[in-house]
């Protein structure tokens, strides 16, 4: 069968699938619709955790990050890697003691503050929504080239299939489909790599395959790949460029981002007990391992097949994938000097570059520069449907509690029933379903790009209340809400200065101390805590309820493990 067909009926099947096991797990209460009812197993909840956090950034395009930028896009990989764990041993079980649907409420209950509250969901949505634009775009990538459509058509589409699973299903419809999620894009994930590092190193194995040599030459495959850049004119692919408080700044921003992202804090209500918390911890580490070790490898071996096919060939000899590529916009040849060759060079060479290529195609590019079986590269396009898909409508229900639970239930309409608080809270996700549509045809920037403002966004605003509202029993309500507001408009201010207002400036030499766009929420976060520590050091203290409240989340035999 053609890749097309291929395309249509593993992503037909993947779709069946979701929808069908959202139907079959309908929220039929707010608790379900919230946190699945509180009933999932740690082992479920590992994989509908690794789902949900492994997001098209993690699927397309880390790896083309790091294929285009060599050692520079670790920084990624380390960020994001490092942040579970920083979420994980710091964060996770004692939100999941305190017992609460989202964010918000641990913000509102713990500082007791109505304003805390409003203003963690003012964060929790401008957060959200910065992230659910890279998963839209994600999708509109994958649609626009395996099913011959548009990449307004493809976010469309993405956005019905999220409105069956998000809207109808809740958390426990997206928590069960999040785990057929994972099985699918780990799956599509593993398969190519483990087939490209067989031709390219004849080991079965990825992680090892990208550091050993090549069989017929014996010349290892990252010294064949800085080769190959040298003479095209890039700088060598294991070396960096960027400053160190850059790399520095940037991998802070994730991890800290990571720890207050507040669809993936979620995900810790959803299990029974706190030691269920910990275990599901255990388990995504493994779950999201299995691709963060994977990573570097697809990016190597996409990065090396692509010069070897593509870079000074002639016109007339491109390889069918080039050409399929190219009508989707996402790559372009323009001859400028007309000798009909691609002239695919680096800013060293001495003649101008003549290829442009949308980073994020890499992933699912990979398999066709392989040439690899049709049936594989349908694979790969339902897998990554899966990480966007699943990351989508976990950031989308986190809008959709937001407004429904913490400002209706909690702030504007106490006495509203749950059986309206669950209405509320489907209608707010179909809106939210609307605007993340609107944010992925209409994207502030590449996949992971985007993403990586929304970590730091997270860092600069959550990742200080949560952290302080339990290991510091006396930060107050002031504090924290002027910090929050403080760091959040800081950062948000940096991003938007220079990716918008004057993205011509967005160049080293024009950042503060040489740090980025996307490293700037470090700065953000030191911000958030200089300002909260300052204010609350001049106003009242939290009361000593409050402050035994503090004492009772950390210390796990105060209270009963299940709330």
């Amino acid at each position: 069968m053609s890749i097309q067909a291929w395309t249509y009926l593993l992503v037909g099947l993947s779709f069946a699938l979701y929808i069908g096991i959202a139907l079959k797990s309908k929220a039929r209460s707010h608790k379900e619709f919230y946190v699945a009812g509180g009933g999932v197993s740690p082992l479920a909840n590992g994989m509908a955790t690794a789902a949900d956090w492994m997001s098209a950034a993690s699927f397309l395009s880390m790896a083309g990050l790091i294929s285009f930028q060599g050692y520079d896009g670790s920084v990624y990989l380390m960020g994001w890697t490092g942040g579970y764990v920083l979420l994980a041993l710091l964060l996770a079980p004692y939100l999941r003691k305190f017992g609460k649907f989202t964010v918000p409420d641990f913000i509102g209950d713990r500082y007791d503050s109505q304003l805390a509250r409003i203003v963690a969901v003012v964060c929790a949505i401008f957060v959200s929504f910065t992230y659910v634009a890279g998963q839209m775009r994600g999708v509109g990538i994958v649609f626009s080239r395996f099913l011959s459509v548009d990449i307004t058509t493809g976010v469309l589409i993405g956005m019905g299939v999220v409105f069956l699973y998000a809207v109808l299903g809740g958390m426990k419809g997206i928590t069960y489909t999040q785990v057929a999620q994972y099985c699918v894009l780990i799956f599509a994930y593993l398969v190519p790599a483990i087939f490209i590092s067989i031709l390219v190193a004849d080991v079965a194995v990825p992680q090892w395959g990208f550091g050993a040599a090549d069989p017929s030459s014996g010349v290892y495959l990252l010294d064949k790949l800085d080769g190959l850049h040298a003479e095209l004119g890039f700088a060598p692919y294991t070396n960096g460029s960027k400053a160190m408080i850059d790399v520095f700044c940037i991998t802070a921003a994730l991890m800290v981002g990571t720890a207050g992202l507040p669809h993936v804090i979620v995900r810790f209500y959803t299990v029974p007990r706190v030691r269920d918390a910990r275990l599901s911890v255990g388990w995504a580490l493994l779950f999201i391992a299995l691709l963060y070790t994977t990573a570097p490898a697809v990016a190597v071996f996409a990065r090396t097949n692509l010069l070897a096919t593509v870079a000074g060939e002639q016109v007339d000899r491109l390889p069918d994938w080039f050409g399929r590529w190219e009508e989707t916009g996402l790559i372009e040849f323009h001859d400028l000097n007309g000798d009909g060759r691609v002239q695919y060079v680096g800013p060293n060479a001495d003649v101008p570059n003549e290829l442009v290529i949308d980073r994020d195609i890499m992933v699912l590019a990979n398999p066709e520069i392989a040439g690899l079986p049709n049936w594989v590269v349908g694979l790969v396009a339902a897998g990554g449907l899966a990480a966007a898909l699943s990351t989508a409508a976990g950031l989308l229900l986190v809008v959709s509690t937001s407004i429904s639970h913490d400002l209706l239930k909690r702030a504007l309409w106490r006495d509203i029933t749950p059986r309206a608080e669950l209405l509320a809270a489907r209608i707010a996700a179909a809106l939210s379903v609307g605007v993340a549509g609107w944010l992925g045809i209409h994207p502030p920037g590449f996949v992971a790009e985007v993403v990586a403002f929304a970590f730091g966004l997270a860092a600069s605003s959550f990742f200080p209340a949560i952290l302080l509202g339990i290991f510091k029993k006396t930060m107050n309500k002031y504090g924290a809400v002027s910090g929050m507001v403080a760091g959040l408009a800081f950062t948000a201010t940096y991003i938007v200065w220079f990716k918008f207002v004057d993205p011509a400036a967005n160049t080293p030499a024009n950042w503060w101390f040489g740090i980025s766009p996307e490293g700037i929420g470090a700065v953000g976060m030191v911000v958030n805590f200089v300002v909260a520590f300052t204010v609350a050091h001049f106003t009242p203290p939290p009361s000593e309820a409050i402050q035994e409240l503090v004492e009772d989340i950390r210390l796990p035999d105060r209270l009963p493990e299940s709330t």
